[in-house]
């Protein structure tokens, strides 16, 4: 991997009459309509997870909400390589990790059930966290060896039921649109289960909102996912974790536009 200096454009968004229009929009219909519908997906997801199937209220209701977020903020969505995967699988999906916006591109637009495998800190997010919790997805713990081993161990019952798994390997979100290095934890747990790997490629969700904007005001941009051929185990190979993660990430980074492509230190790993 090479490593590439970038500068952040810092220079403000020039403010059309257009920009001004999305931006009153956003205030005023998208916003509360966003909040009215995530309150909606909590609570059904918690109902739903605590009396029937986690399985199914675990990943539908919050399937809908991505979907109708995107459709809310107006974006652009494209899908490609949607016949890579086998819906009789389990997978573990591997993405790089642009921006907030990655979230309801995978959730609302892979088409696949899975979990999240998120930080902890997500639990304490009200309402969302308990809905989460509740559903099944998965809590990184690493506040300690013993924290790290029962957090691949809940993965793994998680994956032995039929259940595809989503993780975003860098850890933290990007700063400038290019990819940081990949955690092997993800590639390990696919190697012990015999699952093969799926690359993702998120691209246009950097230029909908960058990580130094927080949750502003979000950017009318398409946004684009590309679901690789999976990358099928090699049991019993000495290197065959590093393989597969050094494969999914050139993968993935093939599938980005010139300006994000290469490694770029990202300060939080």
């Amino acid at each position: 991997m090479s490593k590439r200096k970038h500068n952040l454009n810092t220079a403000p968004v020039p403010m059309t009459a257009g920009t001004i229009l999305y931006r009153i929009y956003q205030l005023f219909i998208a916003l509360p309509a966003i909040l009215t519908v995530t309150v909606i997906t909590s609570l059904v997801t918690s109902a739903g997870s605590i009396i029937g199937n986690a399985h199914f209220w675990g990943y539908y209701p919050g399937k809908c909400w991505a979907w109708a977020i995107c459709k809310i903020l107006l974006l652009p969505v494209r899908v490609e390589g949607r016949e890579n995967i086998d819906h009789h699988q389990s997978y573990v999906f591997v993405a790089n990790h642009q921006g907030p916006m990655d979230i309801f591109l995978i959730y609302g637009f892979l088409g696949r059930n899975f979990k999240w495998m998120m930080k902890k800190a997500l639990r304490r997010m009200p309402l969302v966290g308990y809905a989460c919790a509740k559903a099944g997805h998965i809590f990184v713990d690493k506040s300690g060896p013993k924290k790290i081993q029962e957090t691949i161990s809940h993965a793994r019952k998680t994956l032995q039921g039929g259940t595809s798994l989503v993780v975003f390997p860098e850890g933290s979100r990007t700063f400038t649109g290019h990819m940081g290095l990949f955690r092997k934890g993800a590639f390990q747990l696919a190697e012990e289960l015999n699952l093969p790997v799926v690359p993702l490629t998120i691209d246009g969700s950097f230029d909908v909102l960058t990580r130094m904007e927080g949750f502003g005001f979000v950017h009318r941009h398409p946004m684009r996912l590309v679901i690789h051929r999976p990358i099928f185990p090699t049991t019993g190979e000495p290197d065959a974790i590093k393989e597969t993660m050094d494969q999914a990430y050139a993968t993935i980074m093939a599938a980005l536009p010139e300006r994000h492509r290469g490694y770029v230190r990202n300060k939080d790993q």
